[in-house]
């Protein structure tokens, strides 16, 4: 069976490596907010192409710090999209304020622009586009809300540090700050949990890290009220491990899905983009049950991201406003296939050939 995944595989090339960083980590007694966390945050900025990055606990916490440096607080709106992984949303319910699920596009996935700008009213301060299974979203048209533009790219690694750029035609992103995932399972994956706020402005970036520990500058002085959101100095030690193999998994991964469509161009894939850097491979179908049953047979595992949208989740019911007919037709038919970096050829060959023949 071709594996949707393989953390053991994904691990593999750093594991030596890391056992001797770890070391030297835990002989230092340096295990919070030290040098490997500076380093890596010096590297993750750069790499993205912002001034600043801070290394945070969790992508989720990312745009928890994020929203929260820009000002939004408890009974603000902000419009998510309705087709996304729940910590978006749940993001900005932990600030006290509340998401509106805004439908997406048919084709890209992405906030539908017309109907975010539907959705906004007075209450609105913020928007969190998300680059849903890493392909970029146009911030253009988004900008032109007059809202703070906050963008998840947990799924993004890679992605945007041309397209995030010229989306101000050459001035500089239009979005306040981007947050990142550093769950395992993302292009640039940790060995736990992890996330980081990067950005132009200075003065956010200091807010975050003020708010990363406790709202405290120097210890037992609390400036502003908030938890703990470290990330660890052995997760930055991994990161800086695996960060500069990023590039060439990702382009891995592009060539990977272009062998899928160029095999079976008959199916109806996610749009394509010339920064997708495809954290997943999706495909729709209208029969799911039966399109994944016949690619177990033929030895090809596959994974459903998400069966549901916001507008379904029992949770989150009580922020819809508008029926959400796109992402929940996303949800009912999105089927991810393998695409990691670490398949070899022939398992390539076999999904390849298996999508050649289902429909």
């Amino acid at each position: 069976m071709v594996p949707i995944l393989d953390l053991s595989r994904r691990v593999a090339p750093w594991r030596s490596r890391f056992l001797e960083v770890a070391d030297a980590v835990l002989a230092s007694g340096h295990l919070l907010l030290g040098p490997e966390l500076a380093a890596f945050e010096v590297e993750w900025a750069t790499f993205v192409g912002r001034r600043e990055a801070v290394g945070v606990a969790s992508g989720a916490s990312a745009l928890q710090l994020a929203l929260r440096s820009v000002g939004v607080g408890p009974g603000d709106e902000v419009l998510v999209p309705a087709f996304t992984a729940v910590p978006t949303a749940a993001a900005v319910a932990a600030l006290g304020a509340v998401p509106v699920p805004v439908d997406v596009e048919p084709d890209t996935a992405g906030i539908d622009p017309a109907a975010a700008a539907a959705a906004r009213n007075g209450r609105t301060v913020a928007i969190v586009p998300v680059h849903l299974y890493g392909r970029p979203v146009d911030l253009s048209p988004l900008a032109e809300l007059g809202l703070a533009i906050i963008e998840d790219a947990a799924q993004a690694h890679g992605a945007l540090p041309h397209g995030a750029l010229s989306h101000a035609g050459g001035t500089g992103p239009m979005s306040a700050a981007a947050c990142y995932s550093f769950y395992p399972t993302k292009n640039l994956g940790g060995v736990g949990d992890g996330g980081a706020v990067v950005t132009d402005d200075p003065e956010l970036a200091e807010r975050v890290r003020l708010l990363r520990v406790h709202g405290a500058r120097e210890q037992y002085v609390h400036e502003v009220v908030a938890m703990n959101f470290r990330l660890s100095e052995l997760e930055a030690a991994w990161l800086r491990l695996a960060l500069p193999g990023l590039d060439g998994a990702n382009d891995r991964r592009r060539a990977i899905s272009k062998w899928y469509r160029d095999r079976a161009p008959h199916l109806r894939w996610h749009a394509d983009h010339p920064d997708h850097v495809h954290h997943l491979c999706v495909v729709r179908t209208s029969d799911r049950e039966a399109f994944r049953s016949r690619l177990a047979t033929a030895g090809v595992q596959t994974g459903v991201h998400y069966p549901l949208a916001l507008t379904q989740q029992p949770g989150y019911r009580q922020f819809v406003r508008e029926e959400c007919p796109q992402a929940e037709a996303w949800a009912a038919e999105c089927v991810s296939l393998p695409c990691g970096p670490e398949l070899t050829d022939a398992e390539v060959e076999q999904v390849g050939d298996a999508l050649a023949t289902v429909s």
